[in-house]
């Protein structure tokens, strides 16, 4: 790519190196949050790299040494949300929009899931076609812990994690490592962290037009074969207590239980805010039903604006990211408080604001 084409080196890097367009995150500070026009570059640099022949691979990657992502914005989402602004309306609908032309996108699109991987970093890495994490990924979609669901077409991720695994993720808000990763159908290979740079390296070598399946097999060259980790270990458990349709239903199956496990993922789900968590539910189970990415993230951004006009969200981040304090008031403050009119608006049509696919 020449350098009058190339997006300036700012928050967002977008180059070819030999076959590879990259795109690294370069807010490394942060843990390379990203930010609305970080969305946007990264959707000109995809034009840019769909439109070159020379162009074989995509690579994302994360500046730094945390991480690839910790997730959108949360500040300037917050800030907007207490001012009734129009940010979460604009950033969800043009992140979800390029979450969807990631899935689709032509060229084989490989994601460096090393380090942190949360919330916004997830939907630019884990809808790609080849999804590599290592022994240093920590990954997470801990967004009802902020009065929020996970969003970036999480709920279709997670609905095709085997079993009850995605339900106890989701929900939890818990930690993936790079094994339980590619378990729970986020990921495709685990590779050590230190063999990244002769992967990448390999990959800018790749010939123009090559395939997905040459992609995997020069991938699955580095990768140690591991498929599951801790968490595929409580599956069975985990199926037990996670397969009902209500909280409460599933927190009764936890207190039945009784054990050290069950009663340490109950206080858990104590700390979570209850609308979030019967929100995040019910889009679960409609996303299992789901026959597409887009029909999910359709759902998702009704219940994305509804979540910003709310003091759940408000209170969660606060609690969380602006004072720190870890004790967030939710409203209601029990999970049996959480009536079917509160859920509603949250799955009703927007009409006008309805989310659209080119």
């Amino acid at each position: 790519m020449t350098s009058a084409t190339e997006v300036p080196e700012g928050d967002l890097i977008a180059r070819r190196e030999g076959s590879c367009g990259v795109i690294r995150l370069n807010r490394p500070k942060a843990i390379n949050a990203v930010t609305l026009e970080m969305f946007r570059d990264v959707d000109k640099a995809l034009d840019q790299f769909e439109a070159d022949p020379a162009v074989a691979v995509i690579l994302l990657e994360g500046a730094g040494e945390r991480g690839l992502c910790a997730g959108g914005d949360i500040r300037a989402l917050w800030e907007s949300s207490k001012v009734a602004g129009d940010l979460g309306k604009i950033l969800w609908r043009e992140e979800y929009i390029l979450n969807a032309r990631i899935k689709k996108f032509p060229k084989p699109y490989v994601a460096f899931m090393d380090g942190i991987v949360m919330g916004g970093g997830v939907g630019l890495s884990a809808h790609s076609s080849h999804r590599v994490v290592t022994e240093r990924t920590k990954l997470a979609m801990p967004e009802v812990g902020l009065g929020f669901f996970p969003d970036v077409g999480g709920t279709w991720l997670l609905s095709h994690s085997p079993g009850e695994i995605g339900t106890y993720f989701g929900l939890t808000g818990q930690t993936m490592n790079g094994p339980d990763a590619v378990n729970a159908r986020f990921a495709d290979a685990v590779v050590p962290s230190a063999k990244l740079a002769a992967l990448r390296e390999a990959l800018t070598k790749v010939r123009p037009g090559a395939t997905s399946a040459e992609i995997k097999t020069l991938i699955d060259g580095f990768a140690t074969g591991e498929t599951a980790g801790p968490v595929a270990a409580m599956q069975a458990k985990i199926d037990d207590w996670f397969a009902h349709d209500r909280m409460e239903d599933i927190v009764a199956a936890l207190q039945r239980d009784g054990s050290e496990l069950a009663l340490a993922t109950l206080k858990t789900l104590s700390e979570k805010s209850p609308r979030g968590m019967v929100v995040t539910l019910k889009l679960l189970r409609l996303a299992r039903a789901s026959s597409s990415l887009e029909e999910c993230l359709v759902r998702e951004y009704r219940a994305a604006l509804e979540v910003f006009a709310s003091d759940d969200f408000r209170e969660g981040v606060r609690a969380a990211v602006i004072d720190k304090d870890r004790s967030p008031k939710w409203s209601p403050p029990r999970i049996e408080d959480v009536t079917p009119a509160m859920q509603a608006p949250y799955f009703a049509e927007i009409g006008a604001d309805e989310l659209k696919f080119n």
